[in-house]
């Protein structure tokens, strides 16, 4: 279904990073259809590939980390002056600050349709202890002001993350939608055969405390000398999160021969191929790509038993399940799985057929663009 009438969307994110690796084949589609895409996030590297695929960009300045008052209300201001600019008749906007200052800054001007993704609670909702209580007690009314609204469409990535804001009474649920993830290109992620040699364990993703890299370190000092695996992290810290984890402590894990640090790649495709497991014990999350993606290639996952991870992976059938922050039962299913090759062809063949059902790319576009076709169609 096309979307009622043509007009100007905009995509808006924290980094340019998002808007390539997981809007652009949604950006794609609405160009098809007839409508003029826009990409608005603070600049990055991936500016120039944005472009180079045919997309305006327009560069929104703030900080990610940002909580001096004055500052955060400059950012909201800009994104005005942005949106003003514009006048998009449609805006889509993913992760926190841009959910909540775009969100405001599109009512203020008046935009027939907002749609908010919430793709995982992110650092404000996992934090536990003190500050987290007082972040959310900061966060959660701004919420409520910013999505309860008639023009206002929220996509959750799970029904788990969907119940806490309901639960909060952060939106209605009348305004909620469920749609699994980003979706991946199963034409590009397929199964190859394993490598020869130890078996290679990968995590992918931002190198984050809240990603359960910790933990997975742990278990690999746990399995140490006693199982003949490797441990590789695929990616990079990210400085902009409070909860990334310092150059210095990768660094020395490293040098224990914990793990191997292969930093950012591009072709995940043959990082998957050399794995035979893919193991992320994150703390939670909206719907992990890269366990989409890893299942996809046809390999086995190790996750955490929390909201987003479980919804890719069914215990025993496409991976195995551990509870978060747990490092014995980490290092227990690696155990299992490193041991076992004729499980891993399983688990893979099994995931693999998942994807195929659940979140291929197609898919979730479809999914997509309905909902901005009913939106538009009711105001």
């Amino acid at each position: 279904m096309s979307p009622a009438k043509h007009g100007k969307l905009c995509l808006v994110a924290n980094t340019d990073w998002y808007l390539y690796n997981f809007r652009l084949t949604l950006a794609r589609k609405m160009r098809e259809l007839g409508w003029e895409v826009v990409m608005v996030s603070p600049s990055g590297p991936y500016v120039s590939r944005i472009a180079e695929n045919g997309f305006r960009w327009e560069e929104w300045k703030f900080d990610r980390r940002g909580l001096n008052v004055i500052f955060e209300f400059g950012s909201m201001l800009r994104l005005i002056k942005i949106y003003a600019h514009e006048r998009p008749r449609l805006i889509h906007h993913f992760t926190i600050k841009p959910v909540i200052y775009g969100t405001l800054a599109a009512r203020i001007l008046r935009t027939p349709a907002i749609v908010n993704s919430i793709t995982g609670l992110g650092y404000v909702f996992l934090k536990s202890g003190w500050q987290g209580k007082i972040l959310q007690n900061i966060v959660k009314p701004i919420y409520s002001l910013a999505l309860k609204h008639q023009n206002v469409l929220v996509i959750f990535e799970n029904g788990d993350d969907q119940n806490t804001f309901l639960h909060s009474k952060l939106v209605r649920k009348d305004q909620t939608r469920i749609i699994p993830g980003v979706g991946v290109d199963v034409s590009r992620f397929i199964p190859k055969p394993e490598a020869k040699g130890k078996p290679l364990v990968v995590l992918p993703g931002r190198l984050l405390w809240d990603k359960g890299v910790g933990v997975l370190v742990e278990a690999a000092r746990q399995l140490k000398g006693q199982v003949e695996l490797r441990i590789a992290l695929v990616g990079m810290p990210d400085p902009g999160n409070p909860a990334s984890i310092p150059l210095d402590e990768l660094r020395k894990w490293v040098s224990e021969g914990l793990v191997e640090h292969w930093g950012f790649r591009l072709d995940m495709e043959e990082v998957y191929r050399q794995a035979h497991i893919i193991c992320l014990p994150s703390m939670g999350e909206g719907l992990p790509t890269v366990l989409i993606e890893a299942a996809a290639a046809g390999r086995p996952i190790i996750t955490a038993d929390v909201p987003g991870c479980r919804e890719v992976v069914e215990h025993g059938v496409n991976g195995l399940l551990v509870p978060p922050n747990d490092p014995h039962a980490l290092a227990d299913a690696l155990k299992l799985l490193a041991g076992n090759p004729v499980l891993r062809r399983r688990m893979g063949k099994a995931g693999r057929q998942k994807v195929i059902e659940r979140f291929s790319d197609d898919k979730i576009i479809t999914a997509i663009v309905k909902e901005y076709s009913d939106l538009l169609c009711d105001i």
